[in-house]
């Protein structure tokens, strides 16, 4: 059985929008709240995909600030700090850090309309040593207050929505899909259409089945996976 169309069409219009040139990066952010909260965030700018690093003997987890956004973007696991900054600057990204050392700067004084990515460190301690001497730019939210640092996910929002607001006012913001390559629009639109089913593919090493103009499915399958559509 395939998705209702109304439902394809859902999914096709929130992917059309979605940025792949937008990221953020965490560092051993792990309560559930936070982390829920940043990837709700990402879900609400239009962010195709986002980084972390998680300590070694931590699971992440989520609970329902993330009102499921989990499912729309993709969370992708590095080993290390320096693996991820490697990873994003050889696609391209510039990769902005917050703290508050003295050589930091003003997050607002910043160009974001090319490739972007937030690096934020843990509630506690912030970003470790390395990921400050690895980012391109330190930046900082200015505070008015006693306390001089915002909640990690209430950071990561600020820092996103001004990255949006550029963009927006430079018409920067993708409508039809241009915010990603063909190939990478169309298997990401199966695994949102149809995760049981693309997971059953990688898990069997084929390739996703093609969709037709309403969502359904134009390849035969086994009866098996049918039942899951």
């Amino acid at each position: 059985m395939s998705l209702l169309p109304r439902r394809f069409e859902r999914i096709k219009s929130v992917l059309s929008r979605r940025m792949s040139n937008l990221t953020i990066l965490t560092e051993e952010i792990e309560k559930p709240h936070n982390l829920s909260a940043i990837l709700r965030t990402c879900d609400a700018i239009g962010i195709l995909e986002a980084h972390a690093i998680f300590n070694q003997n931590k699971i992440p987890t989520f609970n329902n600030t993330a009102q499921g956004s989990q499912k729309w973007v993709k969370l992708i696991n590095h080993p290390s700090i320096e693996v991820a900054i490697k990873s994003l600057r050889s696609k391209g990204f510039k990769l902005y850090g917050t703290n508050l050392k003295t050589q930091s700067r003003d997050y607002r004084l910043f160009d974001y309309t090319g490739p972007t990515a937030f690096v934020l460190g843990a509630e506690k301690w912030g970003l470790s040593d390395s990921a400050t001497t690895l980012v391109d730019e330190s930046v900082f939210i200015p505070m008015r207050g006693m306390v001089q640092s915002l909640n990690v996910s209430v950071a990561a929002a600020t820092l996103l929505f001004e990255a949006l607001r550029q963009r927006e006012e430079c018409g920067l913001i993708p409508n039809s899909g241009e915010g990603m390559d063909e190939e990478v629009f169309n298997k990401t639109l199966f695994e949102w259409s149809y995760p049981e089913v693309a997971s059953w593919c990688r898990d069997n090493n084929r390739h996703y089945p093609s969709l037709g103009q309403k969502g359904e499915i134009l390849d035969d399958l086994p009866r098996t996976i049918k039942l899951r559509c």
